[in-house]
Formats: structure tokens, sequence, C-alpha cells
């Protein structure tokens, strides 16, 4: 039997990024799999396995908009002239056979964002030239008679998705993440001590982690405001242009000596294994793979109701699932979680609940599905 020739499509690979860690763990679950795995891209950031064809193209771009559709156009060449068995696009291009709705339907989260911007700025927001053509490219995509199937790892998306674009329950298959628990899992006291001496960081306090690039949707600022009424500590793991906003706005609270901002880490394991829960107030985010990774360090959550992660959330006992931008709820939720993760019980429950989302099973549900679209 040929191997199925199967095209991935994503603009730009980046180590850090949600979707891309996604990208890398499939493509290592399927390498010995009976596929031919190709990648389309603007740009590879990282390694390349030499399992893996690449195609890179990276026409001109003026803008926004003219990067999203010159990017469009071109891998929608290369899949056209390559003529392989199925495309799953992790960008909204129509004519793609299968589409990972990996950042969510676009309106939903404007509509989450529009929340914390003044009236005046609420239309703004929706007017926008790039969000327009961004809610244009995804209606097309969906209506689009190339599209067999949509990959959602949520069941909040999924119910976005037929809601919001009448695709049929039919074409929705949710594929959570994959985790590796064998590497992240709890860290022992002796680790714990260890990184927390490179913090000046006492073994004694509480703390919690953030990890996020952009911090506005991921829920900073809910995040410090949380924080700071309680004597908990932050470790915030990740980048954002407006950093120092938020270094302020911790000065302000009189909480700055007790958020630790890190920067971008290639590796978030040795942060994780120093925390005792991990706080994500996120606006709006499908299923965040820090979730899983906390959780599998055996860590209590805490994120919102639009987050689509709360779905592996057992409120009080794995963490808690609060309104992004309730502070009062957050505050309750982290006086609640154990002031030490390691053999807590809620941190036993939040391993235990993520411990059979391997790569395994996401090789054989995505194999799967491939199959049985290739064989129809």
């Amino acid at each position: 039997m040929n191997p199925i020739r199967l095209a991935i499509v994503r603009q730009k690979y980046r180590p850090d990024g949600g979707a891309e860690r996604f990208i890398s763990r499939a493509l290592e679950a399927l390498k010995d799999q009976n596929l031919s795995l190709n990648v389309i891209t603007r740009e590879w950031q990282g390694e390349q396995n030499s399992d893996w064809n690449i195609f890179q193209c990276n026409p001109h771009k003026w803008g926004r908009i003219s990067r999203e559709r010159g990017f469009a156009q071109a891998a929608r060449a290369i899949w056209q002239r390559e003529n392989f068995d199925l495309v799953q696009s992790h960008e909204r291009i129509p004519g793609c056979d299968i589409y990972r709705a990996g950042d969510g339907v676009h309106r939903r989260w404007l509509l989450q964002r529009a929340r914390i911007l003044p009236t005046w700025r609420q239309k703004l927001l929706f007017n926008d030239r790039y969000h327009r053509y961004v809610m244009n490219a995804e209606k097309e995509m969906y209506s689009a008679p190339e599209l067999k199937a949509v990959i959602c790892n949520a069941e909040m998306i999924k119910q976005e998705i037929i809601t919001d674009f009448n695709v049929p329950e039919s074409k929705i298959a949710v594929i959570y993440n994959a985790i590796d628990s064998q590497r992240f899992m709890p860290g022992s006291e002796q680790a714990r001590q260890q990184i927390r001496g490179q913090l000046n960081l006492s073994t004694n306090v509480s703390c919690l982690i953030y990890v996020g690039s952009g911090f506005e949707r991921k829920g900073l600022e809910s995040a410090i405001r949380a924080i700071s009424a309680t004597p908990k500590h932050l470790i915030v793991v990740g980048k954002d242009k407006a950093e120092k906003r938020y270094r302020n706005l911790a000065s302000e609270l009189g909480c700055n000596n007790r958020v630790h901002f890190l920067g971008v880490q290639n590796d978030v394991l040795p942060y994780y294994q120093a925390a005792d829960g991990l706080l994500l107030p996120t606006l709006y985010d499908p299923f965040p793979n820090v979730i899983l990774e906390a959780m599998a360090c055996g860590l209590p959550v805490i994120t919102s109701n639009t987050c689509g992660g709360a779905e592996f959330i057992e409120q009080g006992k794995s963490g808690f699932i609060c309104d992004a931008l309730n502070i009062k709820e957050l505050i309750g939720s982290i006086n609640e979680l154990p002031e030490k993760a390691i053999g807590s019980k809620m941190g036993i429950i939040a391993r235990e609940r993520v411990m059979n989302q391997n790569a395994s099973l996401l090789s054989q549900q995505l194999v799967g599905l491939y199959q049985g679209l290739v064989g129809a």
C-alpha cells in the first residue's frame, strides 16, 4: 500500500508556539505510520527532521493582509502542484482538505477582546480591515467544497464552529493535544529548591506560574491583579512588546517583588517543577499546551471558561475555572490552591487526568481520520 502523502500547512514555525508544538508532536507521532510527511511554511525555526519534506514559500508582503493573502496563494500553488493526497492547513486557507482550528473562531476571540476595550474601540475592532479579512477567509474556508474534515482541540471550539458556520457535526473531530508525561512530570524537592535558588525565591513561599506570550489575550493583567491580593508569588514565562506596562502594573499594585518576569524560556519544565500551580486566566484560548504540561507536572490549574483546556479541569479537585475578568473569583480560587503542589491531592488528580493524552493516542486518532478520508 502506497503511503498517504500528507501536507501540513503552517505559515511560521516557532519552537515556543502552541500550534507549532502540536505540529512537531504530531509529525513525531506519525513518523512510523504509512505516511509521507510534508510541511508547507513561510519560515521554519528550529530543527528539521530528515523524515519530513519542507516546502518553504516566502512571498513579499506589505502588511498583515498582504502577508496572509500572499502565503495562502503560495501555499495553495504548492499543494496543487505537488498533488498531495491530503492537505491539512493550520491557517485559514480555502481549498484545504482538513483544517485544524487551533486558533479557534476569530469572531469569538474579538468578542472576548472587546470586553476589555472602551465602546469606541470595540466598534473599530470589528471594522478593522485585517479582522474582516480573517473572518471572511474563515467563512470561505468552512464553506469550500474541498473541505472534508475539521480537527478541533476542544469541544468548546467544535460547538462554536457548528453554531457560527453551520458545519455538520459529522465533519468535526475533537482530537486533544498530546503530552509526554514521562518528560513533563513532578520534580523532586531538590529540583524545586535548585531553580528557586536561581530565582532568589524562598522555598517556603507558595508560587504560581503563568506561561504564554501575548499578555493581553493570555490574561496576565488579571493574573497580576489577583496575585496582588494574596501573599503568593507569580513566575511569568513568555514575552510581549508591552511588558513594561505589566511591570508597572505590578509596581502600582505593590506586588512587583512577587511577580518575576523571566521572558521566553527554551525549557519551561524546571519552572513548572518550581511552581505550585498554573494561573492562566486567558480571554480566549482553544487549548493551550501549557495546561497539559502543567497538569503532567502535578500542578493544579486555574484557567477561564473561555479556554478549551478547562475541559480537563474538575472544579475544586484538579483546579478551578473562572471568568477571565472576575478578579474576586480568581483570588478566591488562588486561595483555595494547596500551598505546595508536590504531594498535594489536587496535583495528583491533575497529573492522573492527562496521563492518557500521549503521542500514541494522537497518532491513532490522526491516522484513523486520514485513512477514513483517503478511503472515502
